[in-house]
């Protein structure tokens, strides 16, 4: 197992260190990327957003990386924005101090087409899931929720913005459930009622989240890389598109598998009746 850390950024006056904590194992098949601000159960402020950003952009780019799970330090997956830290910004600008230099980097929303990632990534949801907190688990392709877990999306309580990525939660709970959420922001939903809506994948008791999480990233190593990257783009990009659109850009996806050494192995190990190993090439 090897492990890193990932700082706020310089340019942020309210930067942290060591905000993101990442953790890989199988030799560096599986990221285990820990949000780590749980003395703010860990919100969104010190610089954690960009650095988790920079921890998916170097998961992306890693070419041993197969899956990355997500989860929070602490008795929370994540509060959402650090509401303490956003007054006190805006309270210095309301009373005549300089405006915030606003971040410029890559944001990790949207997970996959803004940075144009396409390995899988789970969101292990081990406490409160809120507002923000619920946007970054929403990003992930697969949810999996401890049984205390609670989601919800908070914007219209306390006036903050959350239009620009919220979209994406009608194609995955469709829109009534999408407006109850969002609209009516005192409401927090239990990990079943999560569950029964379409939002989580799995719920399981509070001491077997990590342990399930593990298995399913371990059940995605044994897969074939290129062929889930190709899925993964077709399903997120051809959501939106005419059906004849997006099976035309599935197919064009699908030239890349022409000539794999994994395109043999997949065939060739169900012949044999033997597990393939596929090496990505």
């Amino acid at each position: 197992m090897a492990v890193k850390w990932y700082n706020g950024p310089a340019s942020d006056p309210y930067a942290e260190e060591k905000v993101i904590k990442v953790e890989t194992f199988d030799e560096d098949r599986i990221w285990l990327i820990t949000l780590n601000r749980p003395h703010r159960m860990n919100s969104m402020g010190g610089g954690l957003g960009p650095a988790l950003a920079q921890a998916y952009i170097d998961f992306r780019d890693n070419p041993k990386a197969r899956v990355s799970i997500l989860t929070g330090a602490g008795r929370a997956f994540s509060a959402g924005a650090d509401l303490k830290q956003t007054a006190e910004i805006r309270q210095k600008v309301m009373d005549g101090g300089p405006e915030p230099v606003p971040y410029r980097g890559p944001g990790a929303v949207p997970l996959a087409e803004g940075l144009n990632l396409w390995k899988p990534t789970i969101a292990a949801i081990n406490g409160y899931a809120i507002a923000g907190g619920f946007m970054m688990a929403m990003q992930c392709d697969i949810r999996i929720m401890a049984e205390s877990a609670r989601v919800g999306i908070a914007e219209v309580r306390w006036n903050m913005g959350g239009a620009g990525w919220m979209a994406p939660v009608t194609r995955q709970i469709g829109l009534g459930h999408a407006l109850e959420l969002t609209l009516w922001g005192d409401e927090q939903w239990t990990a079943q009622h999560a569950k029964e809506a379409g939002w989580a994948n799995v719920v399981v008791p509070d001491d077997k989240l990590m342990e399930t999480a593990m298995a399913w990233a371990q059940r995605a190593v044994n897969l074939a890389p290129r062929s889930q990257r190709n899925i993964k783009e077709a399903l997120y990009r051809g959501f939106y598109m005419d059906p004849l659109r997006c099976q035309a850009m599935g197919r064009a996806l699908e030239q890349n598998l022409q000539g794999m050494k994994d395109s043999l192995e997949g065939p060739k190990a169900f012949a044999e009746k033997r597990r393939p190993h596929f090496i990505d090439a």
